[in-house]
């Protein structure tokens, strides 16, 4: 079986990697245009085309596949795109995490297969991983689906459950369900080869969307209850990262836990080694694990006390 690969970020170059050690044909790779990162803001290649790269994989990278853009660059690369496409022998596109709309014109010519990190039709769109710790589900797992023009609207062909612990953040649930994704794609694409890849509509209950992170996001305001915040650390670690200013610096927030205390919203109880960073919130307290200060490292609450007391200090 001959795949198109459509991804952009880890996630995807999970799956991109699991397909490559199973052996299927990897004609053509899709990923976004290289960007700007890092503090020197250089050019670098997303992790999947990385790995396209290193296994001899051919890349495209469109900045659009819609050829109706009213950008003409974008609509040139697109026509382009779309004409490789069409040239190219190939049985099905997978897709995962790939950052852009598929258009019709290129769901029509073959069949395009999603990875999507939720339990559908709950946390359909851009952060489900997110969205689901923020929301405090207990469970969360890994969708294949065929691709439709809706938002993640299309019919499931596979689902597996994983459970969201107390410890989990964005970061460790992204890494669990990654690798889900990738074991889970290699056998849809299997039962595929063999014809028994059923599928089934989504039901019309229980729709959510999984908004996009926005910076914004990332202040934490204590007057709301503890459980909240600490949902918020969690879903925001490894970004935006949780954030609170305490006398106009503001200090990331890496890992907390809930703990016992009351008192004015954003009033730090404790600070020291014995009891740590006790702050209080609308309901209940939060317990601060690991902090950095702007241009420190990230340090235990005990070693982030010896260079910037908080000892009666207010959040805000």
């Amino acid at each position: 079986m001959k795949v198109v690969f459509a991804g952009t970020p880890e996630f995807a170059a999970v799956a991109l990697r699991s397909l490559i050690a199973a052996g299927f044909e990897i004609p053509l790779v899709l990923t976004q245009p290289d960007r700007p990162a890092g503090r020197g803001m250089q050019l670098q290649a997303s992790a999947v085309k990385q790995v396209a790269l290193e296994h001899g994989i051919a890349v495209a990278q469109p900045l659009s596949l819609r050829t109706d853009s009213k950008d003409p660059q974008r609509a040139l690369e697109a026509a382009a795109a779309h004409e490789q496409l069409l040239a190219l022998d190939y049985d099905v596109m997978v897709v995962a995490a790939y950052g852009l709309i598929l258009p019709r014109s290129t769901l029509d010519i073959a069949p395009c297969i999603n990875i999507h990190g939720s339990l559908l039709p709950r946390w359909r769109g851009a952060a489900p991983i997110h969205r689901a710790i923020e929301s405090g589900d207990l469970e969360t797992g890994v969708t294949i689906m065929g691709m439709e023009e809706g938002l993640d609207t299309g019919p499931m062909m596979l689902i597996e459950r994983v459970a969201i612990e107390d410890s989990d953040t964005t970061g460790t649930l992204h890494d669990k369900l990654a690798a889900l994704g990738g074991a889970m794609i290699v056998e849809a694409l299997r039962r595929m080869e063999r014809g028994e890849l059923a599928s089934t509509p989504q039901p019309e209950d229980g729709v959510t969307y999984a908004a996009k992170i926005a910076k914004e996001e990332a202040k934490l305001d204590f007057a709301l209850p503890a459980v909240d915040l600490w949902r918020k650390v969690r879903a925001f670690n490894p970004f935006p990262a949780a954030q609170g200013t305490v006398n106009g610096t503001i200090v990331k927030i890496w890992q907390a836990q809930l703990a016992e205390g009351s008192g004015p919203a954003g009033k730090v109880l404790s600070a020291n080694a014995q009891d740590g960073i006790v702050v209080a919130c609308g309901e209940g307290a939060l317990r601060l694990l690991e902090l950095q200060k702007p241009g420190g490292k990230r340090l235990p609450a005990a070693e982030f006390l010896k260079s910037f007391p908080l000892e009666g200090q207010m959040f805000v």
